[in-house]
């Protein structure tokens, strides 16, 4: 980091769809007071331009991506972004995000979150997915998953993973916020 001193905190919650990203996120962002950058806000915006996945598709939904990590590190703001690895996200976004926020004192917290198998296949037809455009359809997700799509980019080893299988949205948030707390205070 340029001076050792850590200013914004990029909370990373990553994990396969359904397993309660964007829920979860909310919660944390009202324990925290960071704000939150839900992926699919960028998806939806440069879905409407370019084809998913398109070379242009991914090239502008990763820069829009970074840049708002970029200002916000510089605004010293802190954030909680949802993240799904899927194979159209580039291999070296990750180390792109790393080193981004490295060079403007911030610092990432990578969350996963997990959940198990039947239980998120129940989550995915829920209604309440289709309003951000999420995967939304059991049969594509089985597929999608057999052909190994969200196993890419290659993510870090967490800081926290968490079930969400039968848990609380609130608890989770909150056990993430704790370890939040506790990174802060060691540093």
């Amino acid at each position: 980091m340029a001076s050792g001193i850590v200013d914004m905190q990029l909370v990373f919650i990553f994990g396969a769809p359904a397993t309660g990203k964007l829920t979860v996120a909310r919660e944390l962002a009202t324990l925290t007071r960071y704000k939150l950058f839900h992926n699919h806000l960028t998806v939806d915006l440069v879905g409407s331009l370019f084809e998913f996945g398109s070379p242009p598709f991914t090239r502008l939904r990763e820069e829009i991506w970074l840049a708002a990590f970029r200002e916000s590190a510089i605004e010293n703001l802190s954030l909680i972004f949802t993240f799904a690895p899927e194979r159209t996200v580039s291999d070296h976004f990750i180390s792109d995000v790393l080193e981004m926020m490295q060079g403007n004192n911030g610092r990432v917290t990578f969350v996963k979150l997990v959940c198990d198998d039947a239980e998120l296949e129940r989550r995915i037809e829920n209604i309440s997915r289709t309003k951000f455009g999420k995967l939304s359809s059991l049969e594509l997700y089985r597929s999608l998953k057999a052909a190994n799509v969200f196993n890419s980019p290659a993510m870090p080893e967490p800081d926290i993973s968490l079930d969400t299988t039968s848990a609380l949205p609130s608890l989770i948030a909150e056990t993430i916020h704790r370890y939040i707390l506790r990174v802060d205070l060691d540093h």
